[in-house]
């Protein structure tokens, strides 16, 4: 076994190798950009070293940076974690030349599944059934667009190297074809450095279901079950399951088998997924389902397969790269229970999902776990901890294990409901919306359920007139002081000739709401929601059953898995005009792609005028009704903050009335 490694990775999955390569008696070197400098990562590691700038592809994704650490440190060898490097035959071999050891498949098991097309060409040769579509070398326009002529629409148009839903796009009219496939590649271009896709036939009623499969140098190979992560937004996976609902031995059994025989294919050493699309239109069948893509990494969800099975996989990682044999044999493998894993990420769902960033001002997860199950917290971040612009925004994943799927489900809900986040907007109540959904939790699943229920998933829950009134008496007096353990003693109720009354300003969003507010004899405030006595006043007590975090400038109010963030005005400071209609201001910080139009441009409501990609992926700034261009403030290629005015338009004021 190896004394050191080093992780060529950050966030969530670093702290994770850190905690198994402790208990293992390892010692780990973490790497770090400038943004990461005090990282959870960097704190827990034995030893860390700088790799450069904050740019992925200044630190992270410099393989030349991460060796050199891992030589000066003394590491034997280096694990990738999932993402950057992770999936690099370049880098595999340059780890090896360097007489080091990587942590994961040999670069050639990493080229033979690297490249979507290759790959499925290389599954149907050893028997492995393969989605209907074409994956030649041929990238013309007209020749593709024929080809999905073919196939037949819909079709989906997939970058052939990476994943993640990077490079993707659903065509259901061939008029649309061309503009669809300029926009994937582009995203595959700058994701992953190749442009080149592939067209297949897309399933109407698709599930998406991976085999866990794990090989060592000896030539054993063996699954670990299956996973269902059939529950997605814009082609990313929100959460995780196992095993697959609804899931028959004798599709299992097929599935498996395939799974391991496209592991065997190519020889394949460590932790790998083979990933499935299974067409559920008349439930799991052993021969309704297609070889997707191979990841030859850990996936992010691995916790799942780890709670039923009872098997660390980072472990089996370290075995094997050290030339162990696999620990167990198939037969030894079983499941039982059933795990559920969600991940919580700083994004907006009412944007449709845009990425977020921010301090995490407030971060609290259940302290006292969950009745009836068990829960499992990964998570890369703790208080005080930035989300930035320039990685994955992902907070952390609650994984619950528990004797069945429903309880699974409830304890999961119970677990996002007690967890607290303020500083940044997060998902939280979107994965407890989703995972209470009627058809969610009858196994109803397929790919298209968050899409088709995406409003529901999403709507803002209205905050109650109770929580709201605990939040302007919380903040009543000076501007919230987080070293005070009882907001309300910043209120004094003593006056000569009746109660004080204290007048309260919070914003939210565009919104100002006044109010009232008086100390009552037994201890209690009275609030009044409006600036006059006529309103109905809200009693407030000290009970604590309104959860409340107070943060400069900010009170955020927890209700059930939702969270409301008021900003509490400077009384000091004159507030600052918000830009009108006519200005478009950029939803999140990104890189200016394209830029669709010109000063003194006609444009009509809807029309695409700017490209803005965050987080590698792109997202179409549209003119908010008819107008005239009348400024452009930044260029292709520039870097714009969230809020920052991209576009000026005078609306025609005719067509806006």
């Amino acid at each position: 076994m190896f004394d050191k490694i080093l992780i060529a990775n950050r966030g969530e999955i670093a702290v994770r190798v850190i905690r198994t390569a402790r208990r293992l008696g390892i010692a780990t070197v973490a790497v770090y950009s400038d943004a990461d400098r005090n990282a959870l990562h960097v704190r827990m590691a034995e030893q860390a070293e700088p790799i450069g700038p904050a740019p992925a592809a200044e630190s992270y994704l410099d393989g030349g940076k991460i060796i050199a650490a891992a030589l000066k440190t003394g590491a034997e060898a280096i694990h990738p974690g999932y993402g950057f490097l992770s999936e690099n035959p370049d880098f595999v071999e340059k780890v090896e030349a360097a007489g080091l050891v990587f942590i994961g498949p040999s670069s050639h098991a990493i080229r033979a599944m690297g490249l979507k097309d290759a790959a499925k060409r290389l599954m149907e040769k050893a028997g492995v059934p393969v989605v209907p579509g074409y994956h030649g070398e041929t990238q013309a326009l007209v020749a593709l667009a024929s080809k999905a002529n073919e196939i037949g629409y819909p079709v989906l148009i997939k970058a052939r190297a990476g994943g993640g839903g990077k490079g993707m796009r659903l065509v259901s009219d061939p008029d649309a074809f061309p503009d669809a496939l300029a926009a994937a590649q582009r995203e595959a271009k700058a994701a992953f450095g190749d442009e080149r896709v592939l067209v297949e036939k897309y399933i109407q009623t698709p599930r998406h279901i991976e085999v866990q499969i794990f090989g060592d140098k000896h030539g054993n190979a063996v699954h670990l079950f299956e996973r269902d992560c059939s529950a997605q937004r814009r082609h990313q996976k929100v959460i995780e399951e196992a095993p697959a609902p609804g899931m028959n031995d004798e599709t299992r059994a097929a599935m498996t088998e395939a799974a391991v025989k496209a592991a065997r294919a190519i020889s394949y050493s460590g932790a790998g997924t083979i990933e499935f699309i299974v067409d559920a239109s008349e439930g799991l069948r052993p021969d309704r389902f297609w070889f997707m893509e191979m990841n030859t990494r850990l996936q992010v969800e691995h916790p799942v397969t780890e709670l039923i099975t009872g098997i660390d996989l980072v472990e089996w990682q370290l075995r094997v790269a050290a030339g162990e044999p696999l620990p167990n044999t198939q037969d030894e493998i079983a499941a039982t229970g059933h795990a559920v894993e969600a991940r919580l990420y700083a994004e907006d769902p009412t944007r449709d999902f845009l990425p977020a960033t921010g301090t995490l001002h407030h971060l609290k997860f259940p302290e006292d776990g969950v009745e009836g199950v068990r829960l499992r917290v990964d998570a890369g971040v703790v208080e005080k901890d930035a989300i930035t612009p320039y990685y994955d925004p992902m907070i952390a994943k609650l994984i619950v294990h528990a004797p069945t799927r429903e309880e699974a489900l409830e304890g999961l809900a119970t677990a996002l409901e007690k967890t607290e986040i303020a500083g940044s907007t997060v998902n939280l109540g979107f994965l407890t919306r989703l995972l209470r959904d009627d058809d969610f939790f009858a196994g109803r699943l397929e790919t298209g359920l968050i899409a088709r229920k995406q409003e529901a998933l999403t709507a803002v829950i209205p905050l109650r007139e109770s929580h709201l009134a605990a939040a302007i008496a919380a903040t009543s007096g000076a501007a919230p002081a987080q070293d005070i353990p009882d907001p309300f003693s910043a209120i004094a109720g003593y006056g000569h000739f009746g109660p004080l009354v204290h007048r309260r300003t919070l914003e939210n969003g565009d919104d100002t709401i006044e109010a009232r507010i008086t100390a009552r004899a037994d201890g209690a405030l009275a609030v009044r929601l409006g600036d006059t006595d006529a309103t109905h006043p809200i009693v407030v007590r000290r009970d604590g059953s309104t959860r409340l975090a107070a943060w400069p400038g900010h009170i955020t109010v927890f209700q059930g898995a939702d969270a409301l963030t008021l900003k509490v005005p400077d009384r000091l400071q004159a507030a600052e005009e918000s830009g009108g209609g006519d200005r478009l201001r950029a939803p999140m910080p990104g890189l200016v792609k394209l830029v669709r139009a010109s000063v003194n441009d006609t444009v009509q409501q809807g029309q695409a005028l700017l490209v803005l990609e965050a987080m590698k992926m792109e997202h179409a700034i549209k003119a908010p009704a008819d107008g005239v261009v009348t400024e452009i403030f930044f260029a292709e290629g520039d870097q714009v903050s969230e809020g920052a005015e991209l576009i000026a338009i005078e609306v025609d004021e005719e067509e806006a009335g």
